[in-house]
């Protein structure tokens, strides 16, 4: 039986496997509680893909092809049932973006949903089954990536500017704090004449995750942001503009303030060192950083810019699993970074799948394992495409579910 991400002693450890002593001791071996609990967060990640409307010939591109009720359980996403999502998340940019991040219905589509955002994540919350197996009442943000082989790293704007939207009083402390203007536009940016945006993507979440930990004040919390390339780099500002904030410390509640930790994947750099240095004066913050061999999105931008997260390197280069050399697509797929999460081995070399995660996930948005396995690439697709026929025996496209 393939081993459950949300079992095992996770509930009794989560403190410890959330950064409480920043990965001290967790990571070469990788412990086997935080691989599956890293793996759990990658997967609510996924789903922002899994749910993500390609189609430019629908009205809908650019929106989620799934409800609140079933993303999570269509996505495949093994603790499904254990968080609720509560929110969707829009986006868009007051810069000029690739078409890699906002996907919009072509234009003769008269009916088109929305030609200003794109739908970038959820929130979500531990439902009490969630909370007995994760030992509390997690509040998750999951943000999505670029969809399109990172044709935004060679022309979205890496321009430094003041980090003081997201730092909020701490700005004071940290007037030289620098953030990626691109990132930051994403997440701060509205548009009056949108339907989906008039308030940005950050405000979307700050305010979920204000009333989120004002219904749950009297128990147990804790905060989890988590993405994928540029999802990672939102989830990176997004996490400590709830701590500067103070988001995770709610007035009247009796409990302290809860511990707020980004798990991402793959990030692009997001800040300068001052931007570090703020981003580690907060004491209940936390980030892991989980970069493969090889991926050159954790490269970028080259200059100026650092990590700001402790980091967990994988080589999935030593799967014996998947084809060799590994592309530029491979090696940043997060699919096959989980499929990296499962098998590290860390300094002791090789490759060995402590989580029994099924490898046929690792084409499921790409081509990546070797021709002696019969998995088709980039098998995940609706059924039909969405296409469904009625009574009267049409075709029709339905892939929108209205909130």
């Amino acid at each position: 039986m393939p081993s459950s991400p949300m079992l095992g002693s996770i509930a009794n450890r989560w403190r410890e496997l959330h950064g409480a002593d920043s990965w001290k001791g967790l990571l070469d071996p990788l412990d086997i509680d935080l691989r599956a609990s890293v793996i759990a967060y990658g997967e609510l990640a996924q789903a922002t893909y899994d749910g993500f409307n390609q189609e430019k010939r629908s009205p809908h591109a650019g929106a989620c092809v799934f409800g609140h009720s079933d993303l999570l359980a269509s996505a495949g996403v093994a603790a499904a049932g254990s968080y609720a999502v509560t929110k969707f998340v829009y986006a868009t940019s007051g810069l000029p973006v690739p078409e890699a991040f906002l996907l919009l219905p072509l234009p003769a589509l008269q009916e088109a949903w929305s030609r200003e955002s794109n739908w970038m994540g959820y929130v979500a919350v531990a439902t009490d089954e969630g909370v007995a197996a994760l030992g509390r009442r997690d509040i998750l943000v999951a943000w999505r990536g670029t969809m399109k082989n990172l044709e935004w790293v060679n022309d979205f704007d890496f321009t430094p500017v003041s980090a003081a939207p997201v730092l909020g009083p701490a700005a004071t402390a940290n007037p030289s704090a620098m953030v990626h203007r691109g990132f930051l536009s994403v997440y701060t940016s509205s548009n009056a004449d949108s339907k989906y945006n008039q308030a940005s993507a950050r405000d979307q979440i700050l305010d979920e995750v204000r009333r989120l930990m004002a219904l749950y004040k009297d128990e147990v919390t804790s905060i989890t942001i988590t993405g994928h390339s540029l999802g990672a780099s939102l989830a990176t500002l997004n996490a400590v503009d709830i701590v500067a904030n103070g988001l995770n410390a709610p007035g009247d509640s009796s409990h302290p303030p809860c511990p707020v930790t980004a798990i991402v994947f793959a990030s692009p750099r997001v800040g300068d060192g001052n931007f570090k240095a703020a981003f580690a004066s907060f004491p209940d913050l936390r980030a892991l950083h989980v970069k493969n061999s090889g991926d050159i999105v954790p490269m970028y931008p080259p200059l100026g810019y650092v990590d700001v997260a402790v980091q967990l390197p994988i080589n999935t280069g030593r799967s014996p699993y998947l084809r060799r050399p590994g592309t530029i697509q491979t090696l940043h797929n997060l699919e096959c970074y989980l499929h990296g999460v499962a098998g590290e081995q860390g300094r002791a070399g090789g490759f060995n799948l402590e989580v029994d995660r099924d490898v046929a996930l690792a084409n499921k948005g790409a081509d990546a394992l070797k021709d002696e396995y019969p998995v088709p690439a980039d098998w995940w697709v609706a059924k039909n495409k969405c296409m469904i026929k009625s009574d009267d025996g049409h075709w029709t496209l339905q892939d929108f579910e209205r909130i």
